[in-house]
């Protein structure tokens, strides 16, 4: 299975990354991907840029650079135990992609009752696309409850190569990744890159994919056209020929 597309990156806008946007522009062509999405962390986040970073994305960036197709979004923080997200709708509402994702500096891990509570309404915001790193340890849920809901409100499951890595967090993954399949639910496959030679680093997450043998139709960033409908449905065809600056 092939990646086309990494839609989980930071850069140097989130302070602690590392690169600019042109560098991970550059990685992602060397990586082949035909698209990359640049999801910096939201303003009320620590190290989050301020609001006008947001503003003047598309302003700013050219829709394709290098050759790779820009999306431009955020990853915004879940706040609270009714699945708060800390970007304002009307914020969302200008973006291409919108992350959701719990950080342990946002909120203290809590019960299985709690956290299942969150992504039941985090679900329910119709701003969000990616339901992001939801396997961390310490915030389990009623996964096959959630998960449901997921697919049911048009989210993406994300399957986050960074945070595999965390200590324990891979048997949450096997989980998350044969619930997906057994309902056919269907994810993303991000790096999560904070340094642009990780743009399009997938292997640890493609070899999860591969061992419980999930189908390539339900990863939605394996084809270009799947991911361009995904986003099309919802804000309509960001990527109009005749409003594409190139570099």
């Amino acid at each position: 299975m092939k990646i086309i597309a990494d839609t989980h990156t930071h850069t140097v806008a989130s302070t602690h990354a590392y690169s600019t946007v042109l560098e991970m522009a550059q990685y992602a062509q060397k990586a082949g991907m035909t698209a990359l999405a640049i999801t910096d962390h939201t303003p009320a986040s620590i190290d989050g840029p301020h609001v006008w970073h947001f503003h003047n994305l598309k302003k700013a960036l050219p829709r394709e650079l290098f050759g790779v197709k820009m999306i431009f979004g955020a990853e915004s923080s879940i706040t609270d135990y009714d699945g708060t997200i800390d970007f304002p709708e009307e914020e969302c509402r200008s973006l291409d992609w919108i992350i959701a994702s719990i950080h342990r500096s946002h909120l203290k891990k809590s019960s299985k009752k709690d956290i299942t509570r969150l992504y039941l309404g985090v679900a329910e915001n119709p701003y969000v696309d990616v339901i992001g790193h939801c396997a961390t340890v310490g915030y389990e849920f009623d996964y096959e409850k959630c998960l449901k809901k997921f697919k049911e409100c048009e989210k993406l499951v994300e399957i986050n190569e960074s945070s595999i890595m965390w200590k324990n967090t891979s048997e949450n993954y096997k989980e998350v990744i044969r619930i997906c399949r057994k309902y056919e639910i269907p994810v993303v496959v991000n790096s999560d890159a904070h340094f642009c030679t990780l743009v399009g680093k997938f292997d640890i997450a493609l070899s999860m994919l591969k061992e419980q043998d999930f189908p390539e139709k339900l990863v939605v960033n394996a084809d270009w056209e799947r991911l361009k409908e995904f986003i099309t449905a919802k804000r309509g065809n960001i990527f109009l020929a005749d409003d594409i600056k190139c570099i």
